[in-house]
């Protein structure tokens, strides 16, 4: 039995909120559904809560998600992709929005616990350089109150991130090389990976709802130009704080009105606009709301 292993065996008997980090392809995704398995294997209930924004395990880009592992075929690809709960963060880039993207996390995993989870599994973006790093780091481990984190890591380059952890919170922390089976992926990889996966979100059956321009958040400054949304990413809300999905949005030229275009049949009770417009390939682009609204 290697190290890789041996952590997957103590996180699955162990942990009550496991957390992995790691810089790009270090074996993130790949352990933490050995540690998923291994868990149900030894019976307990298990939650995965996939933080990363970019490169997504569960939900579509901009997003994260929360599934419930009941069963091994939970963790195939096409079944851990579709998510129990969503949290709307609205960008591909955690740095910029990470308010959001904490308030999410700590959301799903509260919903985690109260519907059974003793163990929630998180894996993390693989941002782990400079400030951004560990900032984004940082608030991820303050939202999620985990007690064991993995780092897996290249040489020391996690050395930073882990000794900021350590400083304020004083966690159980255990540091691995980067999992021997990992496949390095190029940016256009990465790119390309973004795209296939918000087609497929969007190449379910899509439902078109006319939209009123007093329904998001945040508000639209008066006199707003409504084709300036056009294929802009917004989140579906439940009217509860959650998110039953996202979509874009359709500037309607014969009545200068607006049209949401979401694989979600039923209808919002209101929508977060997000950061990214969704070009024809279903490529994110991002997009300043304060540029675009002329507000600070």
């Amino acid at each position: 039995m290697n190290e890789h292993d041996r952590l997957v065996g103590r996180a699955a008997r162990d942990a009550k909120t496991v957390l992995f980090i790691g810089g790009l392809d270090a074996g993130k995704s790949t352990l933490a559904r050995a540690t998923a398995a291994y868990a149900l294997h030894v019976g307990r209930a298990v939650a995965y809560l996939d933080a990363d924004v970019s490169q997504k395990t569960v939900g579509p880009p901009a997003t994260v998600g929360m599934k419930h592992i009941r069963s091994v075929d939970d963790l195939t690809f096409d079944r851990l992709a579709e998510a129990d709960h969503l949290g709307f963060v609205g960008s591909t880039s955690p740095a910029d929005h990470l308010l959001p993207l904490v308030g999410a996390l700590a959301r799903l995993r509260d919903r985690a616990r109260a519907e059974g989870a003793d163990l929630v599994i998180v894996d993390t973006g693989g941002v782990v350089g400079g400030i951004s790093g560990q900032l984004v780091k940082y608030y991820k481990v303050d939202a999620l109150e985990p007690d064991l984190i993995v780092g897996l890591q290249r040489g020391e380059e996690l050395e930073p991130v882990l000794g900021v952890i350590e400083r304020f919170f004083g966690i159980d922390t255990v540091t691995l090389p980067i999992h021997p089976g990992v496949e390095p992926t190029s940016v256009e990889d990465r790119m390309a990976q973004r795209e296939r996966q918000m087609s497929r979100y969007f190449a379910q059956e899509l439902h078109r709802f006319r939209v009123k321009p007093t329904v998001f958040m945040p508000s639209l400054p008066p006199l707003f130009d409504l084709k300036e949304l056009d294929r802009l990413m917004v989140g579906l809300s439940d009217g509860s704080g959650g998110f039953t999905g996202v979509g874009h949005l359709e500037y309607v030229p014969e009545d200068g009105g607006l049209r949401l275009i979401s694989p979600v049949a039923e209808p919002p009770k209101a929508l977060r606009l997000g950061s990214v417009r969704l070009e024809a390939n279903y490529r994110a682009k991002r997009v300043d709301l304060r540029n675009l609204f002329g507000t600070e």
